[in-house]
């Protein structure tokens, strides 16, 4: 199939103990996320699961085994390759905040034994509040990207954090982020930024390259002799990001091959350089004929990286990837019940769900991002192709996006249906804004945040209570 395939897409019902992908799956009639069952929550029938009470709809879930499960693959991949063609530099994974800084979502990461990655000035008081916990551990190194000029928030903060976390490597966009590190006296080890965004094949592609990031050619090696000339600067960063969530191996490779050569030019000129960071790209499932050969992938770069620094006689580097919604995509799902279902002389019949799809998911409104929609119950009665319509009175708050040729099917028995948007947990929650008043003016939802006691242990649960019509007329200025 062409499309994108975000759910069922056969009348029929779904088979007992069917698998939708790695942690959903089908029994007796309902959806469960790995072991948890999802309608429980709802219903509170069947045995309880430890929550001891049931949940209004709609309902987000944080499931933070996932993370973990996330961070453990990636880096058993980089292992098995690393030894399978004797590479002799070492993997670094690092989470990128940005996909998604909630507490429990960052605790988890270091918890992990995660590298940290942020790039802005509040990044540093996250980093600050982790330290004082001890989940920032004096060996992780803390990658500082973004924009940081001279007299900003974020460059004066770099330079406070720096004097309470030694492993800190502030990543150059511009020339003038240098000097704020020369003039502090600290001495710091730091990083260049590439301009690399996209799929440049020779250095007048990268010159050419319309990316508000990095630096181009010319100021990167001016960078690199200022920075070899400082007393207190050390550069030991070569970071070269080409795309987000790139779903084909070989393009992902032909992508970064310019920046290995580049790399390793570089290298010779500085010999203190030993980190090529790749940055984001790793692509995550968020539909269900998602497919991305991960070892076939590391293979090439560890390999590419081989060769090319062979050729240029320099040792390879370690490899660092920034993993945002590789980390984060999966253990974010959004639960809401359907209120109705209308004929409308439509094509296919409407159901509608108790919250807003563009306000949840501002990418499937935004970008047409296909996100996995399953229903909780009724899975094993017969289905039927559907519109999805979320509650609010906007056009565009619809699911499939309006350019996507992707079908979407659900039970055609709408009791106490349930249905879940899946793969959701990277950059939705972020862009929709936090406790934020939204499109129009709906509540947030409640947020139940899932873990397990060891790797199939009891379920802890920990409820975070959403917003009120209070709540959302404060945000607005009515102070009543």
């Amino acid at each position: 199939m062409t499309h994108p395939i975000i759910g069922w897409e056969k009348e029929t019902p779904v088979p007992e103990n069917y698998y939708f992908n790695a942690y959903l799956n089908a029994r007796n009639g309902r959806l469960h996320f790995e072991d948890l069952d999802l309608a429980q929550l709802f219903l509170g029938d069947g045995p309880d699961q430890g929550l001891g009470r049931t949940l209004p709809s709609p309902l987000e879930i944080i499931y933070l085994p996932v993370i973990r499960h996330r961070i453990d693959q990636m880096r058993h991949i980089f292992a098995d390759v690393i030894a399978e063609v004797g590479y002799d530099g070492r993997f670094h994974y690092t989470y990128a905040s940005k996909a998604n800084a909630a507490e429990e979502v960052i605790r988890t990461t270091l918890g992990a034994g995660t590298h940290h990655e942020m790039s802005s000035t509040v990044d540093i008081d996250i980093a600050q509040h982790m330290i004082r916990r001890g989940l920032l551990t004096p060996d992780r190194m803390i990658i500082c990207n973004g924009f940081k000029p001279a007299g900003s928030d974020y460059a004066a903060n770099i330079l406070r954090l720096k004097r309470d976390h030694d492993q800190l490597i502030p990543v150059i966009e511009d020339l003038s982020e240098i000097s704020p590190l020369l003039e502090s006296g600290l001495s710091f080890d730091v990083g260049l930024r590439q301009k690399s965004y996209g799929h440049n094949t020779t250095e007048a592609e990268i010159e050419a390259a319309n990316s508000r990031f990095g630096l181009n050619l010319e100021a990167l090696w001016k960078a690199a002799d200022y920075i070899a000339a400082a007393p207190n600067l050390n550069l030991v960063l070569y970071h070269y990001m080409v795309g987000s969530q790139i779903t084909n191996g070989d393009e992902f490779l032909s992508y970064l091959k310019p920046g290995i050569e580049l790399y390793a030019r570089l290298r010779q000129h500085t010999p203190t350089l030993r980190i090529f960071d790749f940055g984001g790209g790793m692509p995550v499932p968020m539909t269900l004929n998602f497919e991305f050969d991960y070892y076939g992938f590391v293979r090439q770069l560890l390999t590419t990286m081989q060769d090319v620094c062979g050729r240029y006689n320099v040792p390879v580097p370690d490899i660092m990837g920034e993993f945002g919604r590789y980390t984060t995509s999966e253990h974010g799902a959004h639960l809401f019940k359907i209120i109705t279902a209308k004929e409308n002389q439509s094509k296919y019949p409407w159901y509608i769900m108790d919250g807003s799809i563009m306000s949840s998911f501002p990418d499937s409104w935004a970008l047409s991002e296909h996100f996995i929609v399953l229903p909780l119950t009724n899975l094993d009665k017969p289905f039927q192709r559907v519109q999805l319509g979320g509650i609010t009175c906007d056009s565009d708050d619809v699911y499939p996006p309006k350019p996507s040729h992707s079908p979407l099917y659900l039970p055609v028995d709408t009791d106490n249906l349930y249905i879940g948007f899946f793969s959701i947990g990277a950059y939705q929650e972020m862009l929709g804004g936090v406790r934020g008043s939204k499109h129009c003016v709906l509540p947030e939802a409640n947020e139940l945040i899932v873990d397990r006691e060891g790797e199939n242990g009891r379920y802890k649960f920990q409820l975070l209570a959403g917003q009120s019509a209070g709540d959302v007329l404060r945000n607005l200025g009515y102070h009543i």
